[in-house]
């Protein structure tokens, strides 16, 4: 059984943050999994984490949630960027309607399979849900082609293909990113 909490970042956990963010970006699977490289996330600075942090910890623009173990290691997390209707969105679109855009999910290998995905991101969703004016009409998430493993978990969890592909990373011009979306439920609406 799963004795994690899984609560919202503080502001002043900059350095955990830090930490498990380098550890998500050693994984074997981070080419196919972030945005981001290792070598770009450690030259930030600390005032880079502690912005970071504290940008995820309160207000509607983005919440992350970290899975604390008893001994006070985190072993993984998720965040909730919130795009506005109207806004430019991380791949030059017009947002239409306001949604919740999750990234950065990571959890440590050993804690895979263990239900600490599916914790995180009912936490996530909870939080989206939660909003107020405008209330989010869906959440929507990116996966790498090659990120077989994370695409059947979206799909389990009850995302599905939007058909919508983003061609072109940072780091992999070629790269193939596709959309799965997660309606709002209609009970929240």
């Amino acid at each position: 059984m799963n004795q994690h909490a899984v609560r919202p970042v503080a502001a002043g956990e900059w350095e955990k943050a830090k930490e498990l963010r380098l550890s998500a970006l050693r994984d074997p699977a981070a080419p196919v999994a972030f945005l981001e490289n290792i070598v770009e996330a450690e030259a930030q600075p600390d005032e880079f984490w502690q912005g970071r942090t504290a940008g995820a910890s309160s207000g509607r623009a983005a919440r992350q949630f970290v899975a604390e173990a008893p001994g006070g290691a985190w072993d993984g997390s998720v965040t909730v960027r919130v795009e506005e209707g109207g806004t430019i969105d991380f791949f030059g679109e017009v947002v239409e309607k306001s949604q919740g855009h999750l990234v950065g999910v990571f959890v440590r290998p050993e804690q895979r399979g263990t239900g600490l995905t599916e914790a995180l991101f009912a936490a996530a969703l909870e939080w989206a849900w939660s909003l107020d004016g405008p209330a989010l009409g869906r959440v929507r998430l990116f996966v790498h082609e090659d990120n077989a493993r994370a695409e059947a978990f979206y799909r389990r969890f009850g995302f599905v293909a939007s058909g919508r592909i983003v061609v072109g990373t940072p780091s992999d011009a070629e790269a193939r990113e596709l959309e799965y979306v997660l309606e709002r439920p209609e009970a929240g609406r």
